[in-house]
């Protein structure tokens, strides 16, 4: 009873703090389609500067995988008023830090200042947004770049290969199977007209999401907003985000990977999921607490408890779920078998671990001490700006609301067990499946 007690006292507080949180957040339309998001936070006289793009890897063109991430690096080259290289020196000479990242539905462009240098920054990316100057002695040399990157990052390695196999069978139809880098032999024929389509397609403000976390008041940089984007002309060519989805699936697929760099054998299974939908974010939520409760709290875990503590069988076990993505991504679990333990011992354990938590159900305080978990964590969160900003921008590009960000901690916390068990019911299907054994050596044939 005391526990119970302190929980729904924690979670009292829990609950408060997030509302005074979403309280904090304000949202403008610009007359030419840009969305600005502030997120105040007055705590520490610093600003974090996003601009995301409603753009990724899964809204390439047919042969041209790799351009979303090509076109990211080449951002970083001159305007009609900087030099190839200024623009993160002149963020590094303001006493700030930046970067970039591209992933399957975004483009997303940050720096973190002190609050009164965010009109550069504004000023910085607004001016790369519509006036970014490209030439062939830029593109051809930051290609090779891509092209080494892919080799260090994928080439080079077994475990990066062995995803991109495992997620190219996964989708059949859909572009998430194909890699975010892009494939070798298409990066090698990305051009300068490649690039410089998909700018003047995609970089625009009525394509982009401006997200400013920090020590700011909202009104104020609506204000510097106006006045370094308002002025941008919007793309009346961005095609509208319709992907090619996937058919039923019908059976599971496998896949056996040997490669003598592998040190460690493993087991892993990705499931077709379902995403966040805008208004509709239970299913979603179910499942962010069943990836929880099968294998994200270590060994106090489903998985981690039968698997390593009881049978020992497996060194480590673990579930995941990412609920955020404008098409449905997957489900996953993941396990590394003790020494002497073989792939097929380790995967058919897996398989009784679920079976068995199918048929019998979850434990109730289990669930009860994750819900705390995760609210807690939720809080400690929002003392990095950065994590906050990008809560917002990877949503609103996923196709979800603010409104919808908001409401999340609430839906998390109202999942019910019989919601978790449905959703588990209807994701741990074996016909919707990949399931991947990564080897050191193929294994022996019998003759």
């Amino acid at each position: 009873m005391f526990f119970r007690a302190l929980t729904t006292a924690f979670l009292t507080m829990i609950a408060t703090s997030l509302s005074a949180e979403t309280g904090k957040v304000s949202s403008f339309d610009l007359d030419n389609g840009l969305q600005l998001v502030v997120i105040e936070d007055h705590r520490a006289p610093i600003a974090t500067n996003m601009v995301w793009y409603r753009v990724g890897a899964a809204d390439e063109a047919a042969g041209k995988s790799g351009i979303a991430h090509f076109l990211e690096h080449l951002m970083f080259k001159g305007t009609k008023t900087l030099k190839p290289g200024d623009f993160s020196d002149i963020v590094s000479q303001n006493g700030g830090v930046d970067n970039a990242f591209t992933s399957y539905d975004y483009t997303g462009y940050f720096q973190r200042v002190a609050v009164d240098r965010l009109p550069l920054m504004m000023q910085l990316e607004a001016d790369r947004m519509r006036n970014l100057v490209l030439t062939e002695a830029e593109v051809l040399p930051e290609r090779n770049v891509i092209l080494e990157e892919r080799n260090s990052r994928v080439e080079n390695d077994p475990g990066s290969l062995f995803s991109e196999l495992r997620r190219a069978a996964m989708y059949m139809n859909h572009p998430y199977r194909t890699p975010v880098i892009g494939w070798k032999h298409e990066i090698e024929k990305l051009s300068l007209q490649d690039a410089l389509d998909f700018y003047k397609t995609y970089y625009a403000p009525n394509n982009a999401i401006l997200v400013i976390a920090g020590d700011v008041e909202p009104e104020k940089v609506l204000v510097l907003a106006q006045t370094h984007f308002g002025a941008l002309k919007p793309s009346d060519n961005i095609p509208p985000r319709v992907r090619p989805q996937e058919p039923p699936h019908l059976a599971p697929v496998r896949l056996e990977f040997s490669d003598p760099r592998v040190r460690q054998p493993s087991f892993v299974r990705n499931y077709l999921s379902v995403n966040r939908k805008t208004g509709d974010q239970k299913e979603a939520a179910a499942l962010v607490l069943l990836a929880e409760l099968l294998g994200g709290s270590g060994i106090s875990s489903v998985m981690g408890r039968e698997l390593q503590l009881e049978r020992k069988i497996a060194t480590y076990a673990t579930a995941w779920y990412s609920s955020l993505s404008l098409d449905p991504d997957t489900f996953g679990v993941f396990a590394m078998p003790t020494p002497g333990v073989s792939l097929r011992e380790l995967e058919d354990a897996v398989d009784e671990v679920l079976a068995g938590f199918l048929r019998d159900g979850l434990d109730e305080d289990h669930l009860r001490r994750l819900k705390t978990q995760v609210a807690a964590e939720r809080i400690y969160a929002q003392d990095n700006l950065d994590t906050v900003a990008r809560r917002y921008g990877e949503a609103l590009t996923s196709g979800l609301t603010i409104a919808d960000v908001q409401a999340w901690p609430d839906v998390l916390q109202a999942v019910t067990a019989e919601e978790i068990m449905t959703a588990a019911k209807s994701v741990l299907n074996i016909d919707h499946s990949v399931t991947g054994w990564k080897m050191p050596q193929k294994p022996e044939v019998s003759q």
